[in-house]
């Protein structure tokens, strides 16, 4: 069998920084108080990579791990050990539940339904989550008294907090809720507050808190400005440059039509990455500090950007994707958590 071809140089890439992922979770391990700051780490940890992300924050300091399925657990407990991950959908089959003892991770009980089950396979420690007002996952407040909760190992009792990145009058009324159900269920720790939680002061940080977002370089308070480092680096190579007339229309639908002569380049980037067609006409992309306007719709797997301020590049050469979560937002009008989640595969992650 003869050697497999080296894979070719990428196209796209996006640098994950290691340090600035360290000292964001430091940061927000800091914020917390006599808290500590766990990590969520579903989604393929934001779209950045969890064998890239654990790591990190595993030797930042880290010791509490979140995903939402099951189908997430075997790659991150490949970094760290099972008894420190929780796997926040809970057990919706028995098969669930057996899983989770054979591997030794925590299922959060969310339902009547889900502590039965958990129970009827055996038990053992778990987490429990209560519902305290954003009506997603977890178990309502009025069957708090109910006998299968008081037979519940529960190491962690969370709930979630709907509108902390808001100052509204709800996350109060999350917090004395969350108090009531601290008074009525006996657990190890309790907790509260993800990423915009913790930015609400000690009394909403309880024994341990549950960021994300701003792990990954998101911001969703003020408060965060000055903590939070930027972690995804995105760049894009150009594969061709053009030579527009005036009168020249650039991709689909012909939205952009060139006024002059103007030098172009077609971008290893689309949609299919994750760069939405809500950049057409709006956004641009940078060559050391010089911004290069998107001229024209994305496509699925390219962009056509303005070389007006760098007419030296050519074929090969890299462009940053400006991708600072707060400023990439308030251009694209995606929110941060779908900025990182949309990321695709075809970027080489390092």
């Amino acid at each position: 069998m003869p050697d497999r071809p080296v894979l070719p140089p990428p196209t796209l890439r996006l640098k994950l920084d290691h340090d600035a992922l360290a000292m964001n979770w430091r940061a927000l391990n800091r914020l917390s108080g006599n808290a500590r700051a766990g990590a969520a780490v579903k989604a393929d940890a934001y779209g950045l990579g969890v064998a890239k992300a654990v790591p990190s924050l595993r030797d930042a300091g880290a010791r509490d791990f979140f995903v939402a399925h099951w189908s997430e657990v075997s790659e991150v407990i490949a970094h760290i050990p099972a008894s420190q991950l929780s796997v926040l959908h809970g057990p919706v089959h028995a098969e669930d539940c057996a899983y989770a003892r054979a591997l030794g991770v925590r299922p959060v009980i969310n339902s009547i339904f889900q502590a039965r089950l958990w129970l009827d396979s055996g038990g053992g420690p778990c987490d429990l989550m209560v519902d305290t007002g954003i009506n997603r996952l977890g178990l309502p407040l009025a069957c708090l008294s109910d006998p299968l909760i008081a037979r519940l190992d529960i190491d962690v009792l969370l709930s979630h907090l709907a509108s902390a990145d808001e100052d509204v009058a709800q996350n109060a009324e999350q917090l004395r809720r969350f108090d009531q159900a601290c008074r009525a269920i006996p657990a190890r720790r309790r907790s509260l507050s993800n990423s915009a939680g913790i930015a609400l002061g000690k009394d909403y940080a309880f024994d341990l808190t549950r960021p994300g977002l701003s792990l990954y370089g998101g911001i969703p308070r003020s408060e965060l400005l000055a903590e939070i480092g930027q972690v995804a680096r995105l760049e894009a190579a150009i594969i061709q440059r053009r030579d527009l007339s005036a009168g020249d229309s650039v991709g689909y639908n012909a939205t952009f039509t060139a006024a002059r002569a103007m030098h172009a380049g077609v971008v290893s980037l689309g949609y299919a990455d994750g760069f939405l067609r809500c950049w057409s006409d709006r956004g641009l992309l940078r060559s050391n500090g010089r911004e290069l306007p998107l001229l024209g719709r994305v496509s699925m797997d390219m962009v056509v950007v303005d070389l007006t301020e760098a007419p030296d590049l050519a074929e090969g050469d890299w462009l940053e994707v400006p991708y600072h979560l707060p400023d990439a937002a308030a251009v694209s009008g995606l929110s941060q958590y779908e900025l990182l989640t949309i990321l695709g595969q075809r970027f080489r992650r390092g």
